[in-house]
């Protein structure tokens, strides 16, 4: 029997380590809650009209079609049993379980809301697909309802737009939705003028791209600042409600009315990290991600490898390393060659080395800022960088063409290519929540009938 390799997650350290394994004489279960592999990074184009799901989005089956030992299952893995080395899963209204030889661990980052978990019902975080599908519904939504209205506070309340956290996600959305009032939407609207809608981005901290240095940080908040989004730092969210979001800056507080909300101030490790941390006794950090011997795996537990956003690994400053694609994708292809050099009989234990490939994040159209090792870019240079970056790691030759044409669109001229928006998007988040898992509700009923 071949080596059992079981992988929990498809994202960039999932993927990449399934990859580097594509020769070797192992027998891979891959366990995903989605059917597809998401680009992360370009989320907040989905939200803002500019790409569709689909070109951030490609099945995995598709793009693991060729790599003949992997099997690919639906699921969400609840519980890992480390001493019988069996993996508990729910699927969709079925649940099973798989055993492994090896497991690894990729299971990415959940919305952090530091300890306000109710702020998640007004203000929808930035992780996945149905995030990015309800944030476009809400954002072209916000200007359709304000059309309608004629009392002035009821219009403004629906054209101010609110980001809180200005990181990369933050700062991107907050650039877009600017773009989309001043410029694609211009001109549009019978009753109400876009361009007067209010984008105002907020973090606790005190710069904008704070990780990017002194320098970039200023060069973005100016750029910010000249699309006309309202940059608001050391300033902390203490509120938030279907109407409105209250901040508190210099120990002053002030409720801003606002319909709508995007949440892309923090990350954690998903619940599946203090159950795994539990259960082989390893020690978690105050985001709740593993902290893991230097080869990335488990202390105690040489066949379990945590990587990527689970991970809590220093790096060579000390600080543990970040929760960015390129940790995922090197400790992915570095946990793959500790189990090829396993099954080959040789020494094992050599630690995760990553290489920082550095920083992007991009402000407008044709602006962004780039810390790439010693060289700092920002406005066109960075952007062109930008570009080419994010079509390196796009997954699939479709998606990058697809993506050119609708940047092309979206750059060059004033269009959005995916600007169409439906309820469902917008409420199906609550209705599911309200409504249980329809999976398992419509096999209750079954059993019922029978």
């Amino acid at each position: 029997m071949s080596h059992r390799v079981v992988v929990v997650g498809a994202g960039f350290g999932g993927l990449f380590a399934i990859k580097a394994l594509r020769r070797a004489d192992v027998e891979i279960t891959l366990i995903n809650g989605t059917a597809y592999h998401l680009f992360q990074p370009l989320l907040y184009q989905v939200a803002t009209g500019i790409l569709s799901e689909g070109e951030i989005a490609p099945p995995i089956r598709e793009v693991l079609r060729r790599q003949k030992n992997v099997d690919v299952r639906l699921g969400w893995v609840q519980d890992v049993d480390v001493e019988r080395r069996i993996v508990s899963v729910a699927g969709p209204g079925i649940d099973y379980t798989v055993p492994y030889d090896t497991l690894i661990v990729a299971a990415g980052a959940s919305q952090s809301y530091f300890g306000n978990d109710q702020f998640a019902d007004h203000a929808p975080g930035m992780k996945s697909i149905d995030d990015a599908l309800e944030l476009r519904a809400r954002v072209f939504g916000a200007f359709e309802v304000a059309d309608l209205h004629t009392d002035p506070e009821t219009i403004e309340r629906w054209m101010t737009f609110v980001v809180v956290g200005a990181g990369p996600t933050g700062t991107e959305m907050a650039g877009q939705i600017a773009e989309l009032a001043h410029r694609t939407l211009r001109g549009q609207y019978r009753h109400i003028d876009s361009r007067k809608a209010r984008i105002l981005l907020v973090d606790a901290v005190g710069a904008v791209l704070n990780t990017f240095g002194d320098h970039l940080s200023a060069r973005a908040a100016a750029q910010l600042d000249k699309l006309g989004v309202e940059v608001r730092t050391n300033t902390m969210v203490v509120g938030v409600d279907a109407n409105s979001i209250e901040v508190e800056s210099n120990g002053e507080r002030e409720r801003i009315p606002t319909m709508t909300k995007v949440w892309a101030a923090g990350v954690a490790a998903p619940p599946l990290a203090a159950k795994l941390a539990a259960a082989a006794g390893a020690k978690t950090d105050r985001a709740g991600r593993i902290e893991v011997e230097p080869n990335t795996s488990l202390p105690g537990h040489p066949e379990i490898f945590v990587l990527g956003d689970m991970m809590n690994l220093a790096g060579k400053d000390g600080r543990p390393l970040p929760g960015v694609a390129q940790v995922a994708i090197q400790s992915g292809r570095h946990a793959a060659d500790q189990i090829k050099r396993r099954l080959a009989g040789k020494e094992t234990g050599q630690p995760f080395r990553y290489f920082d490939k550095g920083s992007l994040a991009t402000i407008s159209r044709f602006s962004a800022v780039a810390s790439i090792g010693k060289v700092r870019l920002s406005g066109f240079p960075a952007w062109v960088v930008w570009v080419a970056v994010h079509l390196f790691y796009l997954v699939g030759f479709k998606n990058r063409v697809t993506a050119v044409l609708h940047w092309f669109v979206s750059f060059l001229g004033r269009g959005r290519s995916e600007r169409v928006a439906t309820q469902q998007q917008a409420f199906a988040r609550q209705a599911i929540r309200a409504y249980g898992d329809p999976f398992r509700r419509a096999a209750e009923e079954a059993e019922q009938v029978g």
